[in-house]
C-alpha cells in the first residue's frame, strides 16, 4: 500500500504499488540515483545497487562523502528510470516519455557483518552482469574494509509507469495532420566484449558475457 509519502499525485493512475511491478523495474535497471543531504545542499549521486528479498543494497567507497552521510542516519531518496521510447504528439506541449520507475525512501543501515557483505556485494555485481561473480576474483579482506555496504528497506517505494501512443488533442487532427505522431521506441543494446589491453591471447571471452546481451532482448 502506498504511504502517505509514496503516493503518485501527478497522473495517479501511472502509479503502480504491488512489490511484483516495484521489483521487476529494479531487478532490470544497472543504475540509480541516490539523494541525499548534506548541509543544508542537496546531492543526487548516480551509483549501483542490488535487491536481495526486501532490501536494497547500495556501496561505495568507505571515505566517500555520500557513504559516509548516509551511515549517519539521514534520510535519503534512490529512483531508478529505464526509459522505453519517446512520445511523440502531435503538439509540442504534450510530448512525453515511455517510462518506468521506482523511488525508494527511507534511511539505510551500515552492514557490518562480513557475510552479509560478501552476499550484498555479490548481488551488486550479479546485477551488472549476471554469472560474474563466479568469473571473476572476490574481494580481499582490505577490499571489504575499504567498501561501504548499505542496506535501505523496501517498506516505503512506489512505481510509476507511462506507456502507449501520444494523446494527441482531437482539434489538431485536421489542421497538423501532416505531423508525424507516434512513439520511437528505445532499447538497450550490448555491443561486443573489447578485451583490457593486458589481458593474455587466449583468454575466451566467458559465457556470462556471451549470454550478457540476452538480458537486454524484449
Amino acid at each position: 500500500m502506498p504511504t502517505k509519502r509514496t503516493k503518485v499525485k501527478r497522473m495517479p493512475k501511472r502509479g503502480h504499488y504491488d512489490r511484483p511491478t516495484i521489483d521487476a523495474i529494479l531487478d532490470e535497471a544497472i543504475l540509480c540515483h541516490i539523494g541525499f543531504e548534506v548541509d543544508g545542499q542537496p546531492y543526487v549521486i548516480p551509483s549501483l545497487h542490488a535487491r536481495v528479498g526486501d532490501v536494497l543494497y547500495l556501496h561505495g567507497s568507505a571515505a566517500s562523502r555520500m557513504m559516509r552521510r548516509l551511515t549517519e542516519g539521514v534520510a535519503c531518496c534512490v529512483t531508478v528510470t529505464l526509459v522505453d521510447g519517446v512520445v511523440l504528439a502531435r503538439a509540442v506541449f504534450d510530448q512525453s516519455i515511455n517510462y518506468r520507475s521506482v523511488v525508494v525512501l527511507g534511511t539505510a543501515v551500515a552492514i557490518e557483518d562480513p557475510a552479509e557483505k560478501l552476499v550484498a556485494l555479490e548481488a551488486l555485481t550479479e546485477q551488472l552482469v549476471p554469472g560474474r561473480w563466479a568469473d571473476a576474483k572476490p574481494p580481499t579482506r582490505q577490499e571489504l574494509k575499504a567498501t561501504s555496504v548499505l542496506a535501505l528497506p523496501l517498506d516505503e517505494a512506489s512505481a510509476k509507469i507511462r506507456s502507449g501512443p501520444p494523446g494527441n488533442y482531437p482539434e489538431d487532427a485536421e489542421e497538423w495532420a501532416a505531423t508525424w505522431t507516434g512513439v520511437l521506441p528505445i532499447t538497450q543494446a550490448v555491443g561486443m566484449p573489447v578485451p583490457a589491453p593486458d589481458l593474455p591471447p587466449g583468454v575466451e571471452i566467458p559465457q556470462s558475457l556471451v549470454a550478457y546481451g540476452q538480458r537486454f532482448t524484449r
